[in-house]
């Protein structure tokens, strides 16, 4: 595939939504998660024959996991050139502003509120907290793929837990009635 740009075309259209999806969490924007994704594909092209296939049942299943490892990569490299992310960030938005939630009889948060209120964390605080409670990653591998401390990372996704909370208010039995 690295040299047939007809397949390449292909492999891009198919997957681009998926990488954008991811990369989406990672960065501020629309424009910069499009950006980071087309590093990833970049990547992925140039190192295509690298990709192993160990079960043959489950080729898109594992063709998937390596592309969201390249693009969660390639967002956090992207977001260290653009200088998008620091260790210690403070939250960006503060403001109280109320957003809507789904007053359905269990009180079920909606998922677009809640990633709203997730991407008001600062960049620190939201790569940590996409990383460990979104992707499955560990502390020790967070820290390895930032370069910043394990107790750094633990801290981060703290600081960003406290940061959401604040933003739930909840009845007598802790259900979620609305965000603040």
């Amino acid at each position: 595939m690295e040299n047939d740009a007809k397949c390449q075309k292909l492999f891009y259209e198919k997957y681009l939504p998926y990488a954008l999806r991811i990369s989406y969490r990672y960065v501020h924007s629309f424009d910069n998660a499009a950006l980071a994704a087309n590093d990833a594909f970049v990547k992925i092209f140039k190192n295509f024959q690298k990709f192993e296939i160990r079960d043959h049942n489950h080729v898109e299943t594992m063709l998937l996991a390596w592309i969201k490892r390249i693009v969660i990569n390639a967002s956090i490299d992207f977001m260290g050139r653009e200088n998008l992310v620091t260790a210690n960030g403070k939250p960006h938005n503060e403001n109280g502003e109320y957003l809507k939630v789904n007053n359905s009889g269990e009180n079920k948060l909606v998922y677009k509120e809640l990633v709203e209120l997730v991407r008001k964390l600062s960049p620190a605080y939201k790569v940590v907290f996409n990383l460990y409670v979104i992707d499955g990653y560990t502390h020790q591998e967070i820290a390895n793929m930032l370069g910043i401390s394990v107790g750094t990372s633990k801290s981060n996704l703290s600081k960003a837990r406290a940061f959401l909370q604040k933003y739930l208010i909840k009845d007598d039995k802790g259900n979620v009635l609305c965000f603040t």
